[in-house]
Formats: C-alpha cells, structure tokens, sequence
C-alpha cells in the first residue's frame, strides 16, 4: 500500500514562486531543514497518507509546528524537536505503539534525520534502499517520509510474523527471508544485539509513556 510522497514543492507565482525557490534549494543543500506542517488523508480504501506537500484541497492538517534548528554537528534530541509528537501520531494511527516505534529510531539513529549507514541505509529510521522502494520513499533524509515508511514497514513485518514483536524486529535488522529461515531470530551478532536493544528501548519508552 503505498505512502503518499512528499518530495517536490510545488511553485507558485510572484513572491511565493521565489519563497518555494528557496526553500527547495534550502532542502536539496540540506536536507535536515524542513517544514513540519503535516496533512493526512484518507483514500478510497481506507488508506492513510501524511505528507508535508499536500496536493488535495481535502487534506487534513494533521500537525502543525515549526521545526527547530538543529546546532551544527548535533543530532536533533527527541526530546526538543516535533519528531516525537509526528511519530506518535503517526504510530497511533496505524495502530502501532509509539514505545517501539521510538525504541527502532533510537536503536537505528539515535534521533539522527541525516544519518546514512555504509551497508545504504539512510534517514532516521534507517531505511535500506529495497525498503524505500517497497514503502514507496522517494526522500529517505525528508522524517515525515522516512517515519511514514519505517512505521508502514514495521506495521507489515508484524503482520508476517504474527504480532511476534521479536521477530518484527529482527526482521527489521536482517530482512525477513533471515527470520523464516531460522524460524526466529538468526544467530547473527549484529541482529540480536539489535533486538536486545530495541526491546531495552521498548520497555523504557512504554514507562516513561
């Protein structure tokens, strides 16, 4: 099912035709500067779409707030920036706990919207170039498409393994084929350290909530 994108501002004219200008150049120099207006809407089959570039006069504004700057060589903590409250939302939405969706940014980021792995895998919730195709990402670095498409992501990989959120995890590290093949975690270092710390993640997140 496919995310709804966010990944080209559209122009208009006059002063606007320049603002839009700016601020898609602003993007493409750096991507951790962005606008986090949030818009939801719902298709004819019950699907819902967030994207911070609506396209439909029926978009709903789903969450507005100004996104704050990020000091040069940190990463943005959750605590001070309207990530946390997007992933919420958006978690609840597709009836997801917002506790394990944080646990995976941390694990995966540590709240970082620039990161990039040498394995490809880009963005805060750390999305691999198969997984931005088949969660339909076109702006890995852009949170509001990346959150979007890592919580779809982890909303499938529960669904193939049963709600085992174990599993969902692990899968989420090793790619899914690796947890049928060995009927649960796989015995790779990287991955179950992964889950470990995730699941740590989990249950502090589930308390403090």
């Amino acid at each position: 099912m496919p995310i709804d994108k966010g990944n080209a501002i559209p122009l208009r004219y006059g002063n606007m035709k320049c603002l839009r200008i700016f601020l898609t150049t602003s993007f493409l120099l750096c991507p951790t500067v962005i606008f986090a207006d949030i818009y939801r809407t719902v298709d004819k089959d019950g699907v819902l779409h967030f994207t911070n570039t609506p396209r439909d006069s029926k978009a709903e504004l789903y969450l507005r707030e100004a996104p704050e700057p990020r000091p040069r060589g940190r990463s943005p903590g959750p605590e001070n920036t309207w990530v946390m409250e997007y992933v919420e939302r958006v978690s609840r939405a597709h009836n997801l706990p917002p506790a394990l969706v944080k646990a995976i940014i941390r694990a995966e980021s540590n709240w970082d919207r620039s990161a990039e792995s040498p394995k490809g895998a880009k963005g805060i919730m750390q999305l691999m170039p198969v997984t931005q195709r088949q969660m339909n990402v076109s702006q890995p670095f852009d949170p509001v498409e990346n959150i979007a498409g890592g919580v779809r992501y982890i909303k499938e990989l529960l669904g193939t393994f049963d709600g085992k959120t174990e599993h969902a995890v692990a899968a989420y590290n090793a790619g899914p084929a690796a947890v049928k093949k060995y009927g649960g975690i796989p015995p790779y270092t990287e991955t179950r350290v992964f889950v470990e710390r995730v699941m740590d993640y989990y249950s502090q997140y589930q308390a403090a909530e």
